[in-house]
């Protein structure tokens, strides 16, 4: 296996990275493409390399795939947020350079398993209570829209045997470490992860919003496991919408007081941002994944599981605990 993971050096990429190299051994390649180096603390593995490059320019995008890769993970993207408020941007990564690389695996290699992590933003306006798999998409913001575009673009290149390409819509990652970015979604971590290193978060849409997340485990276990799939697996439609849990900033907070300490809660303000409800409440808040489960997608149990899960990592102290 020779990969490429754009947008490799953020959270997602990082982690995507460990996985893979711990559970496929036989991996000859993996390169880490991203706008900055990786540290070199985070090349562990002599299989790395740290590859930077603009995937907006066709001769960057020339020097990183080539005829040995047989996987490409397009994670890089200009989240929600920041293609609102910068169109162009917004349109050249992720539009522009999702087009530029898979015509370049086109050209070297149409059997390239390539895989396009998608978004919930693609829905929006009068949603149904639940998303079926061919639910339409009419995206409320710029970022949406561009997502839409590319998946028919990948969905085409699929069809017609040009690349061996999928694309898997993500639900909001939940709980992120680190700190806050440009994505609409950013509160839904924030609300929990600032308040557990004791500082204090907004929660600007109402508690009782619904709201489609996976932790970030699952998450990388499904993209990888799209990027394993058979062929014979991946009829019509090559989306597919991975699987997730239904909570509300009030369940996740509940959860928080419960596992941890009800001071915590204390720190989350809920001051209302119109422009972020606006985004976020054009999301589905649940889907019919039928179809994924069928074909050995899977879901977290429950957001105490999800909190559980990042507390092992990132513990509180234990005089904050309960």
């Amino acid at each position: 296996m020779n990969i490429v993971i754009t947008g490799g050096a953020g959270f997602l990429g990082a982690m995507l990275t460990r996985t893979l190299l711990n559970r496929y051994p036989d991996i000859a390649s993996l390169k880490v493409v991203d706008r900055v180096p990786l540290p070199e603390t985070a090349i562990t593995d002599a299989r790395i390399s740290s590859v930077v490059a603009d995937i907006t320019n066709a001769a960057d995008v020339d020097m990183i795939v080539d005829q040995e890769t047989t996987h490409v993970f397009h994670l890089a993207a200009i989240v929600s947020s920041h293609a609102e408020e910068d169109f162009d941007l917004g349109v050249k990564v992720n539009l522009v350079a999702t087009q530029l690389l898979l015509e370049k695996c086109r050209q070297v290699n149409p059997a390239i398993r390539f895989v396009f992590s998608s978004s919930l933003a693609v829905f929006g306006g009068e949603l149904p209570a639940v998303i079926e798999p061919m639910t339409a998409t009419q995206p409320s913001s710029s970022y949406g829209t561009q997502k839409a575009m590319c998946e028919l673009l990948v969905n085409d290149y699929g069809r017609r045997g040009l690349v061996d390409a999928i694309t898997v819509r993500l639900p909001t990652i939940c709980i992120r470490p680190g700190t806050p970015n440009k994505a609409a979604s950013s509160f839904v971590s924030g609300i929990i992860r600032e308040p557990l290193k004791g500082e204090r978060s907004n929660c600007p849409v109402a508690q009782d919003l619904p709201l489609w997340i996976s932790s970030p485990e699952t998450v990388i276990d499904n993209i990888i496991h799209a990027s394993q799939l058979s062929a014979d697996a991946i009829q019509g439609f090559r989306t597919f919408n991975l699987p997730g849990i239904q909570v509300t900033p009030a369940t996740m907070l509940a959860a928080m007081a419960e596992a941890v300490n009800p001071a915590r809660v204390e720190l989350v303000s809920n001051e209302p941002d119109p422009a972020i409800e606006r985004i976020v409440a054009s999301w589905p808040q649940a889907f019919n994944n039928e179809k994924e489960r069928a074909l050995g997608f899977k879901a977290d149990r429950d957001f105490q599981s999800v909190l559980a899960a990042y507390l092992s990592q990132y513990p509180v102290s234990e005089e904050e605990a309960v």
